[in-house]
């Protein structure tokens, strides 16, 4: 089974947890349930006790009719009266289960509901080195399908528990009519739990291999929809439909695995149970006659069987589910459980922000073998615009992702107005940032709805006054329905630039005290870049920008520029004086920056022309 197990090995922060633990954890989400839970407690106890009484009447009735008096010394009205009887108890039984099946599913609900709530908010919680680590449609599996997972155990419970309880109550009975084989039947019990415990170990293992199995399937099914337009762009439909059918054939394999392990539990148990029943026939038929019991007790002990066998096999086949409910809850708890990288060690709120920004020999790499920033140093002082330039792997993104406290440095101190930025609530911090990244991410919606997402106290009004103040509101005529369009899923109905408008919309909404701009100029018409300058200069006005461009307008509009390699500031200055030193900076004018410049347009008569073309 070696080959079905490629691609199911468990992520790095999965954790092995006990039975008595995850038991333990999962006894906290019932306790603000203690009541419902005790009612249901209550109904199984009565719904046992009425199935209790159905075989006991019917040996009574049996007893009747095998007395010295025979058949025809039966009153009518002993007869009226257990039939009767059974019938009452035929209706309190439906009464009880119907109500202890209702208030487990309220039960269940409310539990898994919370579970996702936790599960959820640990996944919104985590850091986005997290995110760069771990696929999100295995994320995604572990808070959905684990959870109905454990939700469908967690009524199979209830079911096998009041199956218990009326075997108790039956051996009880059983035990007042004749110890001896009541004995017996008890002796036959731990049959059913050996066997259970033999399958215990391999039903863990393949329900394991099972739910990773549907989290890789999931991730196959996010990555053909999300990536359907580079599919269709390489003709790749049928390679994905390859793939994918790959994926399903391993779940194909693994679940049918699965459901040869819990198809032979209970047949197993079956055979050992048709044994139990034919020494005890055997056993009791000998006391018949021998008139050590009744027809009656007979029949009971009999009837007493099938029902006392029945949870037993139940519960063994149940046990391989039951781990499976365990596999799925400690998947959960693992997410949950899952250490941050982002250690904080204090929670000041940040009620405001100057945007001081200090960098103190912070050292930083992604992994032990990525070194980004070795010993690294910077001040930006309030208010000041910061233009960061240099080549891939500069660590230009690097720095941007620290002061946003996504990542965690290892060695240094950055400071945050003076404050060590590991000491601020981090939920109020960064609600002070502003960031607009290269591919500009939108929900789906209206441009309104986008643009309120980070304000939403805004009114209509206020929501149109902010959007004009982006390139003078022009831009909002080449919406089809202005501020109302839909912008579709991750805002695909809208061109690059105005999807970019639409965020700087929504940052001038939110009015940060910093503000990050990760080369969001990079894919944009020359039209839109001038547009978009507009707006970048508003932004950029009285408050702390850094900014990561390769345009030369965005660059030159910074206070000043810093020029990045390897890690280090190797030049800073502003345009003019870096040009005139002529060192890197210059360097990678020539080769990013000058072809942009109106110089070296106005030196290019068909430059010039489509320049003005597109505009």
């Amino acid at each position: 089974m070696g080959f079905l197990r490629a691609g199911l090995e468990a992520e790095a922060y999965d954790r092995e947890y006990t039975n008595r633990e995850l038991i333990a954890r999962l006894g906290g989400y019932f306790r603000p349930w203690l009541r419902r839970f005790g009612a249901i407690v209550l109904l199984v106890t009565l719904f046992s006790l009425a199935q209790t009484g159905a075989p006991l009447l019917a040996a009574q009735g049996i007893e009747l009719m095998t007395g010295k008096a025979g058949v025809q010394g039966i009153e009518p009205s002993a007869i009226v009266l257990l039939s009767a009887a059974l019938l009452v108890l035929g209706v309190l039984t439906w009464g009880f289960n119907w109500a202890r099946r209702l208030l487990t599913t309220m039960l269940i609900g409310d539990i898994v509901l919370a579970m996702r709530l936790d599960s959820f908010r640990a996944a919104m919680n985590h850091d986005l080195s997290f995110y760069d680590k771990y696929q999100s449609g295995r994320i995604v599996s572990r808070i959905t399908s684990d959870s109905d997972e454990f939700g469908r155990v967690s009524v199979l419970v209830t079911d096998v528990f009041s199956q218990l309880l009326l075997s108790l109550m039956l051996f009880i009975v059983l035990l007042t009519i004749e110890w001896r084989l009541a004995l017996l039947v008890l002796a036959l019990a731990p049959v059913a739990f050996i066997v259970s415990n033999l399958f215990r170990g391999i039903a863990r293992r393949i329900t394991q291999q099972s739910q990773r199995v549907v989290a890789n399937v999931n991730v196959s099914i996010q990555d053909a929809v999300t990536g359907i337009n580079v599919a269709k762009n390489f003709r790749r439909e049928q390679g994905i439909y390859e793939e994918f059918q790959a994926v399903n054939n391993q779940s194909y394999s693994i679940n049918t695995w699965r459901g040869i392990v819990l198809a032979t539990v209970f047949p197993t148990l079956t055979f050992f149970s048709a044994v139990g029943t034919g020494v005890l026939l055997y056993t009791g038929g000998y006391s018949v006659s021998q008139s050590i019991i009744t027809m009656g007790a007979w029949y009971l002990f009999i009837n007493s069987l099938d029902r006392f066998w029945f949870p037993m096999l139940q519960l063994s086949a149940f046990w391989s589910q039951f781990q499976a409910g365990l596999s799925a809850t400690e998947r959960i708890f693992a997410l949950i459980d899952a250490a941050p990288v982002v250690h904080q060690f204090d929670n000041r709120p940040v009620d405001r922000l100057r945007g001081d920004i200090e960098f103190r020999n912070v050292s930083f790499r992604y992994s032990e073998k990525e070194q980004v920033l070795p010993d690294f140093s910077l001040h930006i002082r309030p208010g000041e615009s910061v233009a960061l330039v240099g080549h891939t792997g500069a660590g230009k993104s690097s720095i941007a992702k620290l002061v946003t406290r996504f990542y965690e440095f290892q060695d240094g101190q950055l400071l945050i107005d003076g404050q060590d930025i590991r000491s601020l609530d981090l939920k109020s911090y960064r609600s002070h940032l502003g960031i607009v990244s290269q591919s500009p991410f939108l929900f789906a919606g209206t441009v309104t709805d986008n643009i309120r997402y980070a304000k939403p106290s805004l009114s209509d009004a206020e929501v149109e006054a902010v959007a004009r103040q982006i390139a003078g509101g022009d831009w909002l005529e080449t919406l089809p329905d202005g501020l109302q369009t839909n912008v579709g899923e991750r805002g695909a109905r809208l061109s690059m630039g105005q999807r970019q408008l639409v965020v700087l919309a929504r940052m001038l909404a939110h009015d940060p005290a910093i503000f990050i701009l990760d080369e969001a100029t990079a894919s944009v018409d020359p039209f839109t870049e001038a547009q978009i300058q507009q707006t970048l200069d508003l932004l950029f006005h009285n408050r702390t920008s850094i900014v990561i461009a390769h345009r030369l307008s965005t660059v030159r509009a910074a206070d000043r520029i810093l020029v990045l390699r390897q890690g280090e500031i190797i030049e800073e200055g502003s345009h003019e004086t870096l040009i005139a030193q002529g060192g890197h900076y210059a360097e990678l004018y020539n080769t990013y920056f000058r072809h942009q410049s109106l110089d070296y347009i106005n030196t290019r008569p068909d430059t010039r022309s489509a320049v003005l073309e597109a505009v």
